[in-house]
């Protein structure tokens, strides 16, 4: 059985057990969290897709820990004109452990 939820402006393919890293969620390790955008749902050969989203299931995860991503840098570069600007970047992120998926078919 697997899912596909939207969290974070992302889509997301899961299953109970898996450990994914998303957009930085509200809350500390060991807080549950209730993924509502369940855009598909999948048991086996039964497939339900929703129009946009699946009313009534939801995909339940714990956040395991609240990290920052490494640093992405950003170098902006004109020849020949002594022009030159970096910047960095480090996304917060969380990482989620899926620990159930709800509403069956």
């Amino acid at each position: 059985m697997y899912a596909i939820i939207k969290t974070g402006n992302k889509q997301y393919r899961v299953k109970e057990g898996d450990v994914i890293d998303v957009q930085k969620l509200p809350g500390e390790a060991a807080t549950v969290v209730k993924f509502e955008e369940v855009l598909l749902l999948s048991t086996g050969n039964t497939i339900k897709v929703g129009a946009p989203v699946l009313t009534g299931a939801s995909v339940k995860g714990e956040i395991v820990e609240q990290f920052r991503d490494e640093k992405l840098f950003v170098f902006k570069y004109k020849k020949r004109k002594n022009c030159r600007r970096g910047k960095g970047h480090r996304q917060s992120l969380s990482r989620v452990k899926i620990t159930a998926i709800e509403g069956g078919i």
